[in-house]
């Protein structure tokens, strides 16, 4: 005989057998939701991933020397635009970026080194520890510098605060430069460029009067600041650049590729406008 199983029957086993699917599913999402955030593992995986970044050799001077010149060429920065007798070309485009998008002009800085290292990607550049404390430490410590810095109104102080702001800046490339922990934003689309054929002082100079064009439509300050540092910039970091790089110690093989050493030789010895 065939025994037949009510429809109702079949019916309640499967609602039965779906209710339990249902709560299984449901106690492994709790279950999932429950459990701590992997926090330690990612912070140590960050952590890695910036020591990696930087040289082992010499770390602490390496690291001390590119934060005091980080901090120094902010505040350079500040002395040059507070001068108000202008400013390096891409100070001109931060300052009038700034006056249009209504923030103050570090943060325009720090905006501005973020959005340029976008280029890096389709050139397959490689940032350092420097390259990605550059583009907050410039910023921050010119927001700070220009809070409490006066802008004078003698001309002999303006003149003052001009010179001594290019003079700083440029001991403050050779600074930064010299710790060895990676270019800046806007010198590592230079050097990238470069790395493809293109001419250094052709790419560099396109690139300077861009952004000083466009700074100076939207309304950033041309003077003779600008002029200045255009003349004084590339003797003061040619002096100093040298003068404050770190050298390996004796026996330590240094780990750079040779591509990757002459990239950064030429943003040490070619970058003059901003770091």
């Amino acid at each position: 005989m065939t025994s037949t199983v009510p429809a109702e029957h079949v019916s309640q086993t499967a609602e039965v057998a779906g209710d339990r699917a249902e709560r299984a599913l449901l106690g492994r999402h709790e279950q999932r939701i429950s459990e701590p955030l992997p926090i330690g593992d990612l912070v140590r995986a960050a952590l890695a991933w910036l020591s990696a970044l930087i040289p082992r050799d010499r770390r602490a001077h390496r690291m001390v020397q590119l934060q005091l010149g980080l901090i120094l060429y902010g505040v350079s920065d500040g002395m040059i635009l507070m001068s108000g007798l202008g400013a390096n070309p891409w100070d001109v485009f931060h300052q009038g970026l700034a006056k249009h998008i209504g923030l103050q002009v570090g943060t325009t800085v720090i905006l501005v080194g973020v959005a340029v290292m976008l280029f890096w990607i389709p050139l397959r550049q490689k940032p350092g520890f420097g390259t990605l404390s550059n583009v907050v430490v410039v910023g921050l410590a010119m927001d700070g510098a220009m809070a409490w810095m006066p802008s004078p109104h003698a001309w002999w102080l303006r003149w003052g605060e001009m010179l001594a702001g290019v003079v700083l800046n440029g001991v403050a490339t050779g600074a930064y430069i010299g710790a060895g922990m990676g270019p800046g934003p806007r010198d590592g689309v230079m050097t990238g460029y470069a790395a493809r054929g293109h001419s250094v002082r052709v790419v560099r100079t396109s690139m300077e009067l861009t952004v000083l064009a466009g700074g100076w439509l939207l309304g950033g300050t041309v003077g003779i600041g600008t002029a200045a540092y255009a003349l004084l910039i590339g003797p003061l970091a040619h002096r100093f650049i040298p003068l404050l790089a770190i050298k390996a110690k004796d026996g330590v093989a240094e780990r750079t590729p040779k591509p990757e050493k002459r990239r950064l030789v030429a943003a040490g010895s070619l970058a003059s406008e901003n770091c």
